[in-house]
């Protein structure tokens, strides 16, 4: 199992909307806002680095979301 955390900046008021379009993937393990540099953080859990490169390019096109940032867990 590979575990990413995908840190992500949105529009201004959208953050409760993109939660709940996030909390649909089911690879999606945890979302959250935050306070800081990022807007939102989500857990991710895949079989591979490639799911989750895949999973990471979908969240980048979720409509509102300005940018992400992803890091990949060391195993």
């Amino acid at each position: 199992m590979t575990i990413a955390y995908v840190m992500i900046n949105c529009e201004l008021g959208t953050d409760e909307v993109i939660i709940e379009k996030l909390r649909e993937i089911e690879q999606v393990k945890e979302v959250f806002g935050t306070i800081g540099t990022h807007d939102l953080m989500v857990k991710l859990e895949a079989e591979n680095f490639e799911k989750i490169r895949d999973l990471a390019s979908g969240i980048q096109k979720i409509e509102k979301i300005r940018t992400i940032s992803t890091l990949i867990k060391k195993e």
